[in-house]
């Protein structure tokens, strides 16, 4: 880095103001040091080490946005194939806007995307064959699957999405809470390219500074629990909104229970780190030789950094996206682990299969049962490694 450093290990660096209210105060609430680009998938045959970047989480004394300190990587993540539990949700959560009546024959909808959220615009045209998707204008549905965290000028790309809202319109927001990701303590899920870490907390204030009012919010099984929060004018969906209300509120005091807003409650995340690494390097090197791993996804990368995680231990990294073939994750150049296709589980015919994105677990045990049948064992990273059971009759 460039900058002096902060006068403490709590002090975000001199530079640095709040991605949402321009404030200057906060604090650093997760710290992991130096570490690779979660989105650059080096060659296999690159020699030179991966440059490596300050991952730090501050947390806004004025608003209490939780946000990447700094992100000087710019890097674009190869795009991977969506996972059938994303595709699965998005179809649940357009099922539920149509319930709602938030998009019906005739509605136009728009939507901003990201790299981990998967498009929800054909869902919405094949339950409501009628709408219109409009790339510029207003619209009646505004789509945010994942996408506003992806936004390192969070304040702008917010009026951008509330400038679309035709006057009665519903702006449907996809986000993975602070609130799931404390209680999980998935630390990992800080990386670059992510920008913004959103409790509903912050979320209801920043619509209520726009006008907005929430209308609607579900819950939904993925990354261990996301949620879709509809907001609209205030004063357009008046029925919507008092239905709604109750229960936002109660998910705003479960927010302040758990401390979302406090820089003492995150900073707890900090002992998850420990606590997950120390156990991945154990059982690593408890096993008689290198493991096969599956999923070359951004958040393992700090994971298997954090870990010193090298080819010695992990031979390859099956993954099912065609753009990362060739490449290799992130680490030491000396000891990079390579990203190779499904049919290498064949080949391979691995003992243990290190899967290192959880939500995958019953689609790559449908997708892949010769694992469990040559006698393989499925064993899911975090938060600490453990060996599924194997299905009747593998």
């Amino acid at each position: 880095m460039t900058d002096s450093p902060p006068a403490d290990d709590r002090s975000p660096r001199a530079t640095w103001s709040c991605r949402w209210c321009a404030a200057r105060s906060g604090e650093v609430v997760l710290d992991l040091g130096r570490q690779p680009a979660a989105d650059r998938f080096p060659s296999v045959g690159e020699t030179e080490p991966d440059p490596l970047h300050e991952l730090r989480m501050v947390l806004c004394g004025r608003c209490g946005l939780a946000q990447l300190e700094d992100d000087p990587t710019g890097a674009e993540e190869p795009r991977g194939v969506e996972p059938v539990a994303l595709v699965e949700q998005a179809q649940d959560a357009v099922a539920d806007l149509v319930a709602a009546g938030w998009v019906a024959a005739g509605s136009r909808v728009t939507e901003y995307g990201s790299p981990h959220g998967g498009s929800w615009l054909g869902p919405v045209a094949a339950a409501v064959p009628a709408v219109t998707i409009v790339g510029d204008g207003v619209a009646d549905l505004v789509i945010d699957s994942l996408g506003l965290m992806h936004e390192p000028d969070v304040r702008a790309a917010w009026d951008r999405r509330v400038g679309r809202l035709a006057p009665d319109g519903v702006l449907a927001l996809h986000v993975h809470p602070l609130s799931t990701i404390l209680r999980d303590g998935t630390w990992n899920a800080l990386r670059h390219g992510h920008y913004a870490y959103f409790s509903l907390t912050v979320l209801v204030a920043m619509a209520r500074s726009s006008g907005l009012v929430p209308v609607g919010l579900w819950d939904y099984p993925l990354y261990g629990g996301t949620q879709v929060l509809t907001l609209a004018r205030h004063g357009s969906r008046p029925a919507a909104a008092a239905t709604a209300a109750e229960r936002v509120v109660a998910e705003l005091t479960l927010d302040v229970r758990s401390g979302v807003c406090r820089a003492e409650a995150l900073r707890d995340l900090d002992r998850h780190v420990g606590a997950s690494t120390t156990a991945l390097r154990a059982w690593l090197d408890a096993q008689p030789g290198p493991v096969v791993g599956y999923g070359a996804a951004s958040r393992a990368v700090a994971l298997l950094a954090a870990a010193g995680v090298t080819s010695s231990d992990v031979e390859v990294v099956v993954d099912a996206s065609p753009a990362k073939r060739g490449r290799a994750m992130p680490g030491r150049a000396d000891g990079r682990v390579p990203i190779v296709g499904p049919e290498e589980l064949d080949r391979l015919r691995p003992d243990r299969v290190l899967l290192l994105v959880p939500d995958l677990l019953d689609e790559v045990r449908q997708a892949y049962p010769q694992v469990e049948q040559h006698g393989g064992r499925w064993v899911v990273a975090e938060p600490e490694p453990r060996v599924v059971p194997p299905l009747t009759g593998s």
